[in-house]
Order: structure tokens, then sequence, then C-alpha cells
């Protein structure tokens, strides 16, 4: 789970990471308001997305008066933005929030993620601090400077101290920089978060050390032990469908491919998706039905997989171990007549029950192809989505 700029402000100056002050604002008025009531000869208005790169695309401006901050507000309010994780359809700016203004000597990056690879958190750091991290790990690899925490142990001060060294600052910095990445470690552990991402973390003029951005990302299968944090969840700024798939209890991605996929168990989904792309094709979209699909759940899944446009096929791939093929099929013939399906559908059924599942599909008068392997799955699925024949 994603939160905006000034929910994850919020949490970093709870655990005492500073942040600058801010107000939040839903129209030109309450920017200039917000503007007057910070009081800063510069102000920063920046609009409120689940995405970064937002400054490029047109959606942060300074404001010298609160006039200004209003008429900044007036023209971010209400634009879609386009930047590199938006996706080509944008995003819709509903909210801005208003900052004051820093006097920047220095940009530096930070962030503290779980790196899979080493079974440590990773503290991530770069003196080049407002560009993407993807880029600088293309251009300037060695400029970015990793230390890895064991969870047993915890983050030492020493740890943080030769970081800070490595980013080149002073050693007054480097006391405030200690101080700085505790607290960011604290509300990494304490809130369960996937990632915590300062960009930039600015030096000012006067030496201090100010978290001028901030994106946090939650675990999901950790909320439930946080409902402060699950409270900030913005509905409008997810995927229509994602959402859909949440609140039916379905893990859904949605993909830029053009062939549907419903499977049951994580893995074996993106088996299928590797198996999609070996075969030429692209899949559009993630879903994992998980060990209790049944009818009902089946024919919702097929309902979000036919909300995207592109779909010009469906691959319905199911290891029956729990969950009995022939009530998966059961559920695939039932969504199919229901919803007067007009995509090719290919099937495969595999474990339990398959032999009764596939004699229910090949029963039902209904144009489906079934598939014995996955790689003929694949196969066929694809050929279908070009308009072959499998």
């Amino acid at each position: 789970m994603n939160v905006h700029e000034y929910q994850a402000k919020a949490l970093l100056a709870e655990f005492g990471v500073p942040v600058p002050a801010g107000v939040l604002a839903t129209t030109p008025a309450e920017a200039g308001a917000g503007a007057r009531k910070l009081g800063t000869p510069v102000v920063v208005v920046k609009a409120q997305i689940h995405a970064g790169g937002r400054g490029k695309a047109g959606g942060v401006k300074l404001a010298k008066s609160p006039e200004e901050a209003e008429q900044a507000a007036s023209d971010i309010l209400g634009m879609t933005l386009h930047t590199p994780q938006t996706g080509p359809e944008g995003k819709l700016v509903r909210k801005v929030y208003v900052e004051a203004g820093s006097a920047i000597a220095d940009e530096l990056y930070l962030a503290i993620l779980f790196d899979r690879a080493v079974e440590r958190f990773a503290l991530v750091a770069s003196t080049e601090g407002g560009m993407e991290i993807e880029e600088v790990a293309s251009t300037n690899p060695e400029k970015i400077h990793t230390v890895h925490v064991e969870p047993n142990v915890g983050l030492k001060d020493y740890q943080s101290r030769a970081l800070g060294y490595e980013l080149g600052l002073a050693p007054e910095q480097v006391t405030k920089f200690v101080a700085f990445v505790a607290g960011l470690f604290e509300l990494f552990l304490a809130k369960d978060c996937s990632q915590v991402e300062i960009n930039p973390l600015v030096v000012t003029e006067s030496g201090e050390l100010i978290a001028l951005d901030g994106k946090i990302n939650f675990d999901d299968s950790a909320l439930y032990r946080h409902p402060e944090i699950a409270g900030l969840r913005d509905p409008e700024e997810e995927d229509a469908r994602e959402r859909a798939a949440n609140e039916i209890d379905l893990a859904y991605v949605g993909l830029d491919g053009n062939i549907g996929c419903m499977v049951n168990g994580a893995g074996l989904a993106m088996a299928t998706l590797d198996m999609i792309h070996y075969c030429g094709g692209s899949p559009a979209n993630f879903l994992d039905a998980g060990g209790g699909a049944d009818k009902q759940k089946v024919k919702e899944a097929f309902k979000l997989i036919l909300r995207d446009e592109n779909v010009q096929a469906i691959l319905v791939n199911i290891f029956g171990g729990i969950v009995r093929c022939d009530l998966i099929a059961e559920g695939v013939t039932a969504a199919a007549q229901d919803l007067e399906l007009s995509v090719p559908l290919v099937v495969r059924l595999q474990g339990t029950m398959a032999e009764e599942g596939r004699a229910i599909l090949a029963n039902s008068g209904l144009d489906i192809t079934p598939a014995e392997t996955l790689q003929e799955a694949g196969e066929l699925a694809v050929a279908a989505a070009k308009g072959g024949k499998g």
C-alpha cells in the first residue's frame, strides 16, 4: 500500500525525522490560505498523487506569495499528470500540498528496504539526490552506497556514521544524519514498511538535514496490525480493478498485455505469465484466485479480466490441490454463459477431480479450448489472442 507525500511526512515527523512545515489543500483558496499560515517568503505547491516525477510533469511549482500559491494550485488541481510511474493514462490531481520553502545547499538520496537477495535490511544512499535512483544506478553506479543491516542485530550508529561520511557530510552533519537514519529505521520497523524513500534528503544552507520528499510503501500482509495505516488508503489513487479485486479477496495486478489470466496460486500464476511471454504473447494481468476459489469467485474473476478492453483471449490455469477442478469447471462454464463471453477461452485443469472438470467443459456446449501442459496452454492462448488457431 502507498500513501501520499503529506501522509508520509506526518509519519516521518512522528518518528523525529525533520520535514518542512506544510498544509494540505483541495482548492486554490485553501492553498493561498495555507501559504499565509506558513508565512515563509517562498512556498512550494506540490501535486499529491501516488507517483514520482511530478516536478518534470508540471506538478510542482514555486510561489513567492499567497496569491502565487493560489494561482499555482489553480494550475495544478484538475491536471492529469503523466510521469514514468503513472502509465500512459496518467493520474488526476485532486489535492496539493503547500510546503514551506527550504534554502537548499545539497541534495542526497536515502532509502530503507529489505534486500531479499541477502535477507537483510538495506540502507541505500547516494549523493545524486533529486534524480531517479534507477537512472543513477545506470549512469553512475559508483555513486550508490549500500549498507546491510542484520535483522537480529539491528541498525548500529557506526553504520549510519560511516554512510554519512561516504556521502561527504561534515562531522556535525554526520551526527544529525545518524539521528535522521535512526528515526527512519524505527518507522520502517514499527509500521511494517516495505520501503521508505527520501528523495531528496536536503542539506540546508544552515547545515540542517530535512526530508524534502517522502515515499512510504507498506506491506499489505501486515496492515491488519496497523488500522491507522490502512485508514490512510486513498482508493481514488488505486487501479479500479485492483480495488475491486481486493474487496472480494482476489489478488489482481493489471498489466499491459492482451491475454487475461486466471490461476490459483501465486507461483503458478508467475509461471503462467512467464510461459505466455515464452510463447510470444503478453499477459494482461496477474490474477491469483487462491485455494478457496468457488463458482462465484470464478465469475467475479472473469468480470475483472473482462473490464480490460485490451483482452483478446483468456487463459485459465488451475492445479487442483485444495480446490477441486470440477468446481472450477462449473464456475468457468457458468461465468462464460452468464457473461456471454465473446473472447477465446483456453482452460488447463490438472490435479484433484481434473478428469471430471474436463468432462464438464467438454459437455458444456461452449467454445472452450482444453490444454494438457502449461506450454500447450500458453501456445493456444497466444494463438487465440492473435486470431489464429491452436
